[in-house]
């Protein structure tokens, strides 16, 4: 354990030293990367007015990169009705200021181990609902609320939002989750956050683990959810690795995900490339050291399904997760079976392992619009060009990437955040408004979810009230000019003696009528 805490701490130490050198004193990054792409600082609009790419080489882009040297966000979609209600209602989009200069949150790999190690004072308490699968194994979801709630239930008739928010995939809960829940309940949100087996102190009841794409688990929390909260729609937003579970839950359920719209922040798009070669050492290390700190309570039961020698000894994220969902063990008869840790259909390699749990297998099927917050300085995804594929928000209408040139990993410190007093130490002082953001760092990814949510709402109901009025429009013109049928009586010979003097009395009064 001691050789293990001086190479942390020499292999943060490094990061630390290294970054600073490339992010600290720069004024703005270079455009190279963005010609690199094909996209320009300020998108253009179609026809239609949405965001699509400027390809490199057009005079309107140079123009316009020439005029908007102070633009840091790029927003990337299909030309679509949505997106040219997006550009109009979302003003947090195109209102990002990064820090620059000689200050701590202007590096990519500082802002983001805050955000995701740093302690966080928040006023938000958890309440636990502990839930059985089908197969007896329990995930847990976490219920914010108010620290000063009195009542620590929410009513099943309320008819506020739900948030699911979905960590990263290690079981983490980071500052930015913290944050997000303070935040989306402020704005009226119930946020539940979902914790898979065995992860932030979720009991393990089976020796079957949640496989890194596997959304068999989040189905049966979101069917909760709905059970509970009938009245209120569910947005669902995810951290980091965690977006592989999102992305592959929205894809399998398609149109049945009983999801109104949901986000990715600094997601992992291509993640198999991303555990073999995605990370630097040191991260893998420290990433891999603390899983294993948290399996480490499951050594015994996980010796009858894998190979825990060959678990503990691995020293990359690659080696962990084959260790874990890839191999065979041999039982005391001396058979050989397939690992059953993961669930599911476990058998195969690494390379049929991806095949089931790659989030962007099912991506054609998904219904619901998706929005993906990236960084081009992500420290964690990688480089920008190689991992986020463009193509998909290119072609398909239901994706839409928010691409800033500063944020690192899940970060995105503003100008703003970074100025206001005791930003750094003072994390529990109290709120004073500073440009639209407080002492307690408001985090502008946040603010965009939630107007992204709230816009696309918006969006679907006023298409619908369109489509009712169209269709009451359609039936009223039908019947006027169509043709009109006059009433006319029908007399039959129908024989019944006890209603005889109804028949007499409704023949006076049509004869009383026509006179």
């Amino acid at each position: 354990m001691l050789e293990w805490l001086v190479a942390l701490c020499v292999a943060i130490l490094a990061l630390i030293v290294w970054p600073g050198f490339k992010c600290f004193g720069a004024e703005s990054p270079p455009d190279a990367l963005l010609q690199g792409l094909g996209i320009s600082r300020k998108p253009a609009k179609g026809r239609t007015g949405a965001c699509v790419p400027d390809r490199a080489g057009s005079g309107d882009a140079r123009t316009a990169r020439a005029e908007e040297r102070a633009r840091t966000v790029a927003l990337i979609c299909k030309p679509s009705a949505l997106a040219n209600y997006l550009l109009k209602h979302c003003r947090t989009f195109s209102n990002y200021s990064p820090c620059v200069g000689w200050t701590w949150r202007a590096s990519a790999f500082l802002q983001s181990v805050y955000e995701a190690c740093w302690p966080y004072d928040s006023p938000v308490q958890f309440v636990r609902d502990n839930l059985q699968l089908s197969d007896d194994g329990l995930v847990a979801l976490d219920w914010a609320v108010p620290s000063y709630q009195k009542r620590r239930r929410t009513s099943s008739h309320s008819t506020s939002p739900v948030l699911l928010i979905i960590p990263n995939s290690f079981g983490k809960i980071s500052r930015n989750v913290l944050k997000l829940c303070e935040t989306a309940l402020s704005d009226g949100y119930l946020p539940a956050v979902f914790n898979r087996r065995s992860h932030n102190s979720t009991p393990l009841t089976t020796v079957k683990l949640q496989q890194f794409g596997d959304p068999a688990d989040l189905r049966e929390a979101v069917r909760y959810i709905r059970y509970r909260q009938p009245a209120g729609r569910l947005y669902a937003v995810s951290e980091s690795s965690g977006s592989g579970l999102l992305l592959s839950y929205l894809g399998e359920c398609g149109s049945s995900s009983y999801v109104t719209a949901a986000v990715c922040l600094s997601p992992v798009f291509r993640c198999q490339s991303w555990f073999e070669s995605g990370l630097c050492r040191p991260l893998q290390w420290v990433l891999v050291l603390y899983q294993k700190m948290c399996l480490s309570r499951y050594h015994t039961v996980l010796r009858e399904t894998i190979q825990t020698d060959s678990l503990f000894s691995s020293c990359s994220l690659r080696g962990l997760e084959e260790a874990l969902f890839c191999q065979t063990t041999v039982s005391a008869t001396g058979t050989t079976s397939s690992s059953s840790s993961g669930g599911g259909n476990s058998s195969g390699g690494w390379e049929a392992y991806w095949e089931r749990n790659e989030p962007l297998r099912d991506v054609d099927e998904v219904a619901i619009p998706v929005l993906s917050v990236c960084a081009q300085d992500d420290p964690i995804r990688g480089d920008t060009q190689s991992t986020i594929p463009l193509e998909l928000f290119e072609t398909n209408p239901h994706f839409f990437l928010l691409l800033t040139e500063r944020g690192g990993h899940c970060g995105f410190s503003t100008q703003a955040e970074g100025n206001a007093p005791g930003a750094l130490g003072a994390v529990g002082s109290p709120a004073t408004p500073h440009s639209g953001t407080d002492s307690r760092g408001t985090n502008w990814s946040h603010r965009a979810l939630l107007e992204f949510f709230r816009a696309t709402t918006d969006f679907f109901a006023a298409e619908e009230r369109a489509k009712q009025l169209a269709a009451r429009r359609r039936g009223l013109g039908g019947s006027i000019g169509g043709r009109v049928f006059r009433h006319r009586s029908v007399s039959t010979c129908k024989r019944v003696p006890a209603c005889s003097h109804n028949i007499h009395a409704i023949y006076n009064w049509q004869r009383s009528y026509t006179r």
